[in-house]
């Protein structure tokens, strides 16, 4: 009997040992060891792969030639330790890489080399001696730098932790890993414990070292939060945020909340590229080790869902759209969405249209969703990425605006009728940006800071960010007073949001987006419908912007077009100030010098202007007793943080109901080099408003050759299914739909 005890605990030993090891095998976290072995079998034999290897290889070898640094913590973003701290991260991720795909130990004996000098410093780190940040980091001024390091460092340590021996193992987990997890968490509820990008990168990092150390613990922090926390729900971090909003927090949280159904990201696509890296890379690493939470099919698949919605917000350079705290120039050829992409494809329905996009990039990722990537490139299954217009919801449950996004040719509309986006957030309801080829026509600045960038601002946002790019007047769209909407105050505008009116892309002719705001200035309804029309009588498709405003009080209403490029010619009269002053004094007014001021006495306004190669016609329904003032970004600037680009804007006083009726066509072309201008000039002789009621706004559009067209929307019932009729001029116009063109 003892002896059959024996047996049978001995056996069970075996069992729970079993499990234990199939638990800890590893590479397990983004590598597999499956997939390491399908690497190593096609190796050589697929030339993106191979390419992307390679490049990592010599970069790598060239940093390991340098010799190790892990300088004590001092700097801002842009400093010397800063930059050198976060150049490790990437470095060791890599090596790790490298080593589990060549199987060469210089690569091991490095990751191990560093992550030991790191061990040395970090018992005895004290916070990172910069103290701007609501939470401070110890490696780096804030703790979401912090994250980042964490993230990628998981990934090296993973690859490497068959290498080290226990005890090496053990040393690491105490001394490092386990602290470093601690710190950006329960010692920095401020930054972990919320619903923002911040606390994604936290929740990744925690639950990535938490997966490689196989603690459940650390786990279920990432996943949840921290439990059983109590915060004061009111105060507000350095970006003027609510912490913890609604008690929410965790990484699964951090998917509920900012996605729309339709993938929209509440931050807006600069952001959304940021913090895809932490959602994909994570949720990759649970894909791998804790597959029964099928991550990749919560929230009915947003994540995979939101990359397609990221890649739509971009334009024809792959550029995102500069939508709230947005720099430009981010694009898809950024590592985070090499990562995107490839994730996506692997995980998802493996379009071919993302192959499209990988070959662009030239690059893929050196784990199992990049070999299928390249495994697809070299099979010949890529198709063209085709962007249409496209209506993103906003909100968790896509009931919160959006972003309407209208394309017709070359020409890209994108209406903003979205929430507040979080503390990055800008105050510019109903706006809209124009592009033509990925060109800006009428732009959005996006925001005020020069990223990692040391000499300003340490790299970090400017107080203009708050002063000017997220102040009403920045952005194209309406101003009452010359006061930003909600006030300019985040906790005003969190509470709000446009109401979508119409978006219809069902006929390539005519495509329009249309929505309603009534909060912005309480007592006044904004309703804004933008439609880009292609018509015979034009030589490019022309955008039609119609405005209309009902107050219950009189004002003074701004409404700016921050055009690019050179004027060519106005058709009415203006006076240049001998001595510039500023626009006005708050609210982003004091960052405007007023360059020129005047009035029309024709019924249509026109500025046209000239911009890398390619004419542009502003055509306004205007009164004598508007004024037309041209502006330019920069007053009120000493240090030269903002750009000093141009803008026009129509000012309308002492009214309460009015309407805004503007096209902007894209016409024409000039070459420098045959010095030769091809359509220069307008094809709209007027514009004109020949019916405006509570139910419909009728525009007249008449061409230099004499024809005219009539476009009719209705402003109240706009379903597909309604039938109109309306007379103007004793003439009925019947319709079904949301519009009339004819």
């Amino acid at each position: 009997m003892i002896k059959y005890l024996t047996t049978v605990l001995l056996s069970i030993c075996a069992i729970l040992i079993t499990i234990s090891t199939a638990a800890q095998e590893h590479p397990s976290l983004i590598l597999t060891k499956e997939g390491v072995e399908k690497i190593k079998a096609e190796l050589s034999s697929l030339p993106l792969f191979d390419a992307s290897l390679q490049k990592l290889k010599e970069e790598i070898d060239a940093e390991i030639a340098l010799g190790i640094d892990t300088p004590i913590p001092k700097d801002y973003s842009g400093g010397y330790t800063h930059v050198r701290h976060k150049r490790n991260m990437f470095v060791m991720q890599q090596a790790g890489v490298l080593y589990q795909i060549l199987e060469d130990e210089k690569y091991a004996k490095y990751v191990k080399d560093m992550l030991l000098q790191y061990e040395s410093i970090y018992k005895t780190l004290p916070l990172h001696p910069k103290t701007r940040s609501y939470a401070q980091g110890k490696l780096f001024w804030q703790c979401l730098n912090d994250s980042n390091w964490l993230v990628y460092v998981s990934q090296a340590y993973d690859c490497i932790y068959n290498y080290l021996s226990a005890a090496e193992r053990k040393k690491l987990e105490k001394n490092l890993f386990r602290p470093f997890a601690d710190h950006i968490s329960v010692d920095s509820p401020q930054f972990y414990q919320r619903v923002h990008n911040h606390s994604t990168w936290g929740n990744a990092a925690v639950g990535m070292i938490g997966l490689v150390m196989n603690d459940k613990e650390l786990i279920d922090r990432a996943l949840y939060g921290i439990p059983d926390l109590e915060m004061d729900k009111t105060a507000k971090d350095d970006d003027g945020g609510f912490i913890n909003k609604e008690g929410k927090a965790g990484f699964l949280a951090n998917i509920e909340e900012p996605f729309s159904p339709d993938g929209y990201y509440n931050e807006g696509p600069y952001y959304q590229r940021y913090a895809m890296y932490p959602f994909l890379i994570f949720a990759e690493g649970l894909q791998n080790v804790k597959p029964e939470l099928k991550i990749f099919e919560y929230k009915d698949g947003v994540l995979l869902k939101s990359i397609n919605a990221l890649l739509n917000l971009s334009d024809a350079d792959g550029e995102f759209f500069p939508l709230n705290d947005g720099q430009k120039g981010m694009s898809y050829y950024t590592d985070a969405l090499v990562t995107a992409v490839d994730i996506s494809y692997y995980y998802g329905n493996q379009d071919p249209g993302l192959l499209s996009i990988a070959e662009k990039q030239k690059k893929v990722l050196l784990d199992d969703s990049g070999l299928a990537v390249a495994l697809g490139v070299k099979n010949g299954k890529a198709k063209p990425f085709i962007k249409k217009s496209i209506n993103l919801s906003d909100g968790p449950g896509g009931k919160q605006g959006g972003v309407g996004i209208l394309r017709s040719d070359d020409l890209e509309l994108v209406f903003k009728y979205a929430t507040q986006g979080s503390s990055h957030g800008h105050y510019d309801k109903l706006s809209y940006s124009y592009y033509e080829n990925g060109d800006e026509v009428l732009q959005d600045y996006g925001l005020a800071r020069f990223v990692n960038i040391e000499q300003k601002g340490g790299g970090n946002y400017l107080k203009e960010n708050k002063t000017w790019a997220k102040q009403t007047i920045a952005h194209n769209t309406l101003v009452q007073n010359e006061k930003s909407h909600y006030q300019g105050k985040y906790d005003i505008g969190s509470k709000h949001n446009p109401i979508l009116h119409v978006f219809d892309d069902s006929n390539s002719n005519v495509q329009l987006v249309s929505a309603k705001e009534t909060n912005a200035y309480p007592g006044t309804e904004m309703h804004r419908t933008m439609a880009i029309i292609k018509d015979d009588g034009f030589e490019k498709p022309f955008l039609l912007d119609i405005l209309r405003v009902k107050s219950d009080s009189t004002n003074q209403y701004d409404l700016p077009f921050y055009f690019m490029g050179q004027v060519l010619k106005t058709n009415f009269e203006y006076e240049v100030p001998k001595i510039l002053e500023p626009l006005g004094i708050d609210n982003g007014y004091q960052h405007l010098w007023s360059e020129g001021c005047g009035s029309t006495t024709e019924k249509n306004t026109k500025l046209s202007w000239l911009e890398k190669g390619r004419f542009y016609t502003l055509t306004s329904a205007t009164s004598e007793d508007d004024e037309l003032r041209f502006v330019r970004i920069g007053a009120n600037d000493p240090e030269f943080n903002l750009r000093r680009e141009a803008g026009f804007i129509i000012r309308r006083k002492d009214t309460d109901n009015t309407l805004f009726v503007s096209t902007i066509e894209a016409h024409g072309s000039y070459s420098p080099v045959s010095e030769s201008a091809v359509n220069s000039n307008s094809s709209i002789s007027a514009l004109e408003v020949v019916l405006d009621t509570e139910d419909y706004t009728a525009i007249s559009i008449t061409t230099v050759k004499d024809i005219s067209k009539l476009f009719i929307v209705a402003n109240t019932n706009a379903s597909k299914e309604a039938t109109h009729t309306v007379k103007i001029n004793n003439k009925n116009y019947e319709w079904s739909g949301s519009y009339y063109f004819k």
